[in-house]
């Protein structure tokens, strides 16, 4: 039982670390008051394949790591009351 808790705590480290990484080098998508002002359409070809961008993929990467991590939060916290 003790090699499990151990892997577990080495698996939920590298997901925090990747986790914080993934966070830190994403780009921020607030377009703030010029963006109210000017307005932004989201009917053009950027919006419709922003999935396929490096943005899309690092988000996409940064919720499965993010459900990941709750999940392994809750893992951990439970092998811990054992």
């Amino acid at each position: 039982m003790q090699v499990v808790k151990y892997i577990l705590i080495g698996i939920y480290i590298i997901v925090c670390l990747a986790l914080i990484i993934l966070a830190m080098i994403q780009s921020k998508e607030d377009e703030g008051a010029s963006g109210a002002i000017t307005g932004s359409t989201s009917n053009n070809f950027y919006e419709k394949n922003k999935g396929r961008t490096r943005e899309g993929k690092l988000k996409k990467w940064t919720i499965i790591l993010g459900v990941l991590f709750a999940v392994l939060t809750i893992v951990v916290s439970i092998m811990y009351l054992m």
